[in-house]
């Protein structure tokens, strides 16, 4: 009886402490005097999230509430976690520039031991991010692009055969996850060396695992918000965020490859060799002089992870995205083609690494498609130190403050961007560009964390897009969304209904 009683006032003390915590976490802002919504004790201000509104949905409600409020972040729980919800793009600036010594963290949530592909370098922090950083920066020269492009070029004609083949079968085609099957070859071959034959094979694991990891987690929305808001306890407790099947297909495919590399001993001089160079490092020591361990098979499987799903969601989504407002805006479709038969014309009729660069409206049309469509919502960083906003002495980011920066809500933001919802690539020329702040465009996040492979990104993008174009006739037709419905329970911008077009062959 004593027990139980002695119990019973254990769980009551426990209740009070988690009680008083979470109150004093949901209060965070009203202490400080920043503006902010009172949050629910569950959800906080993430009302809708997986169920009824994309993050794109729920950040840009929340931006355009406060746009003229005149102050440099107000307060926004992701969940139960307190974070600046930065409004001002000087601040922006400091945060991803010019102090990001301060911010070079995010403060997400991943678990090397039981649940080793979320410690990818998109998550990761501290010096084991500045080693793969440095690292892997190399895999994205100008001379490894060069060297790549040939390859890519092979897919994207290989693309272009099985795009006619569909087309004489039908002249309304799926696009969205025709383009998809393309990236997934790209990277495939590029990164891994591997022939996934998803353009061929409509079964075809990497995209068939590539798209699920997307959308399926292992855990529901409750454990994903205690993840998100509490990462320190979710270690604590072994919480896996990754679905058990997705990490099973990955590890096999992964061990494999380096397995098969390591005993032919054949190089490719690609991502997988630079990983595998990493893991048979016994020690590796950083510019700052902090000396940490060689990659293990665990570190060689995230990064892995995450190049792959980053390189086909995101640039096959801009380039079905791009169809579907070239399809919708024809004339701006005829002004990419005819650009596009120019620069071929003065380059012997071959898309080249340097003729890219020539493909001036196309990259326009790639940057205005980013804006309109950004795929990823937000940025995260979180404070290592104390920040007092700069003109602002009443706003401070306190030490260990996460910080959410809405690069999607800014992209729609009609005063850094009228008629933001229209589609206009003329808003990346030379001159409309130079009369906004740089870091007005956020798609790739900026400063030293940006996106390490943006420009690989680009480049297949514009390999596809350029030769779709020049091959095929893109328009609306009955079976076209309009507008576009977005997954709420996916972590990018994506349409699960896909994208039809109708498709004619020149």
């Amino acid at each position: 009886m004593e027990l139980a009683y002695l119990l019973f006032q254990v769980a009551v003390a426990l209740l009070a402490i988690a009680t008083y915590y979470t109150h004093r976490r949901l209060t965070y802002f009203k202490r400080q005097g920043v503006p902010h919504d009172a949050p629910h004790l569950l959800r906080g201000n993430m009302e809708g999230f997986n169920s009824t509104r994309t993050i794109q949905e729920i950040m840009q409600d929340y931006y355009n509430k406060y746009r003229n409020s005149k102050v440099p972040f107000v307060g926004f729980y992701f969940f139960q976690k307190p974070c600046a919800f930065i409004m001002d793009l000087d601040l922006v600036k400091h945060i991803l520039i010019k102090d990001f010594s301060n911010f070079s963290d995010k403060g997400l949530y991943y678990n090397e031991k039981d649940d080793p592909i979320s410690a990818h370098l998109f998550n990761l922090d501290g010096p084991q991010w500045r080693l793969l950083r440095n690292k892997l920066t190399s895999t994205f020269t100008s001379g490894k692009m060069k060297f790549m492009y040939p390859t890519v070029v092979s897919v994207a004609n290989e693309f272009m055969a099985v795009m006619h083949e569909k087309v004489k079968m039908s002249n309304v085609l799926e696009i969205r996850e025709l383009v998809a099957r393309f990236t997934v070859d790209v990277i495939g071959t590029c990164a891994f060396g591997i022939q996934c034959n998803s353009l061929r094979d409509e079964k075809a694991e990497f995209l068939h695992f590539g798209k699920r990891s997307l959308v399926e987690k292992r855990h529901g929305p409750l454990l994903f918000s205690l993840m998100f808001s509490y990462p320190k306890l979710a270690r604590r407790l072994r919480l896996v965020k990754t679905a058990p099947h997705i990490q099973k297909f990955y590890q096999r495919i992964v061990n494999e490859t380096v397995a098969l590399r390591e005993k032919e001993h054949i190089r490719r001089n690609d991502f997988m060799d630079l990983l595998i160079d990493m893991k048979n490092q016994k020690e590796m020591t950083l510019e700052n002089g902090d000396v940490v361990k060689g990659l293990t098979m665990d570190e060689v499987l995230a990064q892995a992870f995450v190049f792959f799903i980053a390189g086909f969601e995101t640039s096959s989504s801009t380039m079905g995205y791009a169809l579907y407002e070239l399809a919708k805006h024809p004339h701006i479709q005829d002004k990419v083609r005819a650009e596009v038969e120019e620069v071929l014309e003065n380059h012997g009729q071959k898309l080249t690494y340097e003729s890219t660069k020539d493909l001036k409206y196309l990259n326009m049309v790639i940057d205005e498609t980013l804006r309109l469509y950004t795929i990823v919502p937000h940025l995260d960083r979180m404070a290592h130190k104390r920040f007092v906003v700069p003109g602002h002495p009443n706003f401070v980011i306190e030490a260990g403050q996460s910080i959410v920066i809405p690069s999607s809500a800014i992209h729609h933001d009609p005063s850094i961007y009228p008629e933001p919802y229209e589609f206009r690539p003329e808003r990346f020329s030379p001159e409309e560009s130079a009369n906004r702040p740089s870091i007005a465009w956020l798609p790739f996040g900026d400063g030293p964390r940006n996106c390490i492979g943006l420009r690989f990104g680009r480049m297949q993008a514009c390999i596809g897009l350029a030769l779709l174009i020049k091959n095929f006739k893109f328009s609306t037709c009955s079976k076209t969304p309009n507008p576009l419905v977005y997954d709420p329970r996916s972590v990018a911008l994506s349409v699960p209904e896909g994208i039809n077009l109708q498709v004619e062959a020149f």
